[in-house]
């Protein structure tokens, strides 16, 4: 969902609302500006029924009951709710005031048959339901005057005469309001063995089950329901969001606990090391200068240059040289905590990073990375205040640094603050005219602000002055994909695929790859070769949660729902924070309720797919 908690600082967001996932960018970013902007889980409802339109990937909003169901089962439905109707309606015209509620009650009751197990075998059909009636009508005054035990004590006989999954329902309705929750369970599971689709006793259930804390059992009655009533029901909609976070929270924490810190896909860890302008090599660190093998500066110098790579491989020598440099001591002590404190970060260690930070900025004062770098961690933790207390600072250092208002621009774009977001992008600009991406990320400002022709406009002057650049050509793509204008954008992917190619082979960026499988996914629904798009990324860059995440839709949006599990459940271990880990199990745990309702409720699978054939936004 949209917070700046788990939203590090990248270095280029997409035109969607920023994500939970750090990497913002095309199918994940725009399914999360989607579950913004409709206030109900897509990933939920989208992992049941979801639709590919011209637009995009959308969750079913409306329905109909399926045509082919039986006469039998419609007049079933319809007596049922009958009902039900009737049985409020007797519990309001019982709530009468005081002494001559509880008088007629008592009247009322004192006319009634009493039956047990011995007696009731003496009685006709006849009477069983005529019994039976009489005795559901009491326990309904008697709900009404919230006498339960009185109540439980009525349905149990009117049981006695005839076994209906209402009374079963209505019972539970008791146990439900004096707080027994495994005694609501059993009788709504009774009730939903006599009458599958009953869906007053599946939500009653899943709302036992939840206050037992059985919150994947809560999600499936819950997501079954949903199913049953069209998605009409905006209360079991809302349940279903609050149980996929709590069922996806729970299964996060421990996920993080026994995740193996290491780096994020180089894609990411590019990403935003690319958010800061190069640097120099401090004195004495220079390209060509020869050190000793056994001192940190040789270590730092050659961490330094493995960066420069850009690949999985170089990344990892390079963290292990950070802190080797480290160990062996440096006489750049500040600078080489300032990059092992990085590389922390990217492994998840935000702790001893930010002790490294810390320390860094003590030696160097000057060094206004680290105070950036720092700042990040903050907005990742949820502290906005030590954010801006660190940019701020960095400015009191050097006002005249463009990174500062780079990263601080990112700040106010996650934050939803464009007007501010503009003004530090183009002081950035000011600053400095040769760093691509506060171009490019004004221009996605602008369009965010919906001063389309003014990001047009940016955009062309982007692809003039920096028209070897892949990233340009993307992010446009992106624009134009978000403007329905496909083929146009599918060119400029090309291009920025065709560029990746030729300057960074090995430490090539895929995401012009997983753009173009979307732009091909929703222009034409073009599964197989969206598909051989996201192979292919996943073939240079194994660990891309993006790819991942986006091959699960695309299975997922082909019917292969056990594949798309495998994705999903790939991209949360591929996830870096709690926050990312628990917005992928999110999608995971939606798929996987999808499954156990086609199981657990059989009939409801053609249901599913006549109301996706009714989808739309």
């Amino acid at each position: 969902m949209s917070s700046t908690a788990g939203a590090p600082l990248q270095p280029v967001h997409s035109i969607a609302t920023h994500s939970a996932n750090p990497t913002s960018t095309s199918l994940w970013s725009r399914l999360s500006a989607f579950i913004s902007e409709h206030k109900v889980v897509v990933y939920t409802v989208g992992a049941v029924v979801v639709v590919a339109t011209a637009g995009g990937i959308y969750y079913i909003s409306q329905s109909a009951p399926g045509d082919d169901e039986s006469a039998k089962e419609k007049k079933s439905k319809k007596d049922r709710r009958k009902k039900d109707v009737k049985d409020s309606a007797e519990a309001q015209a019982d709530k009468v005031p005081g002494d001559s509620r509880k008088a007629c009650s008592s009247s009322l009751d004192n006319s009634l048959p009493e039956v047990d197990e011995n007696s009731v075998e003496s009685l006709t059909v006849e009477q069983r339901n005529s019994y039976a009636a009489k005795l559901k009508a009491a326990g309904n005054r008697a709900y009404g005057n919230h006498d339960y035990s009185r109540a439980i004590e009525l349905y149990s006989q009117a049981l006695l005469c005839k076994r209906d999954p209402i009374f079963f329902s209505n019972r539970s309705a008791c146990y439900n309001a004096l707080g027994d929750w495994t005694k609501v369970v059993d009788d709504t599971t009774t009730a939903l063995s006599m009458d599958p689709e009953y869906v007053k006793a599946l939500n009653r259930r899943a709302n036992a089950f939840e206050q037992l804390k059985m919150y994947s059992e809560a999600l499936l009655d819950y997501t079954a329901s949903c199913i049953i009533d069209g998605f009409r029901n905006e209360a079991s909609a809302q349940s279903v969001e609050r149980l996929l976070k709590k069922v996806a929270e729970a299964k996060g924490k421990a996920m993080l606990e026994e995740k193996p810190k290491k780096l994020p896909s180089p894609t990411f860890v590019s990403n935003y090391l690319q958010s800061f302008r190069p640097r120099p090599f401090p004195s004495g660190l220079e390209d060509g200068i020869l050190l000793d093998e056994a001192s940190g500066d040789y270590h730092l110098q050659r961490g330094l240059e493995a960066v420069k790579r850009k690949t999985a491989d170089a990344y990892e020598e390079a963290g292990l040289a950070f802190e080797q440099a480290m160990e062996l001591g440096t006489s750049h002590e500040a600078t080489a905590l300032n990059w092992r404190g990085t590389f922390k970060y990217l492994r998840g260690e935000s702790a001893s990073a930010l002790e490294d930070l810390s320390r860094s900025i003590e030696l160097d004062p000057s060094m206004t990375q680290s105070y950036i770098k720092r700042a990040s961690m903050s907005l990742e933790l949820g502290d906005r205040d030590a954010a801006a207390a660190d940019f701020q600072a960095a400015i009191d250092h050097n006002s005249e640094d463009p990174d500062i208002y780079y990263h601080r621009a990112q700040l106010h774009f996650i934050c939803g603050e464009f007007a501010d977001a503009a003004k530090d992008y183009q002081k950035s600009i000011e600053l400095d005219r040769d760093f691509i991406f506060s171009h490019i990320q004004l221009g996605v400002t602008q369009y965010k602000m919906g001063s389309i022709a003014s990001s047009m406009a940016t955009f062309r002057r982007c692809i003039k002055n920096f028209d070897k650049v892949p990233d340009v050509y993307n992010y446009y793509g992106e624009l134009l994909l978000d403007q329905q204008k496909y083929q146009e954008a599918i060119e400029k992917f090309d291009l920025a695929i065709e560029m990746e190619k030729q300057t960074k082979p090995m430490g090539m960026n895929v995401l012009p790859l997983i753009n173009k499988a979307l732009a091909l996914f929703q222009w034409k629904q073009d599964f197989s070769e969206a598909e051989k798009l996201c192979e292919r990324a996943l073939l240079l860059d194994p660990d891309c949660d993006i790819a991942v995440a986006t091959m699960a839709q695309l299975l997922l949006q082909q019917g292969k729902v056990h594949r798309a599990l495998e994705y999903f459940e790939r991209a949360a271990a591929l996830s870096r924070t709690e926050a990312e880990i628990v917005n992928a199990l999110s999608y995971a745990e939606a798929t996987r309720t999808q499954l156990q309702v086609q199981e657990k409720y059989p009939q409801l699978a053609s249901k599913l797919q006549g109301m996706a054939g009714l989808g739309g936004r």
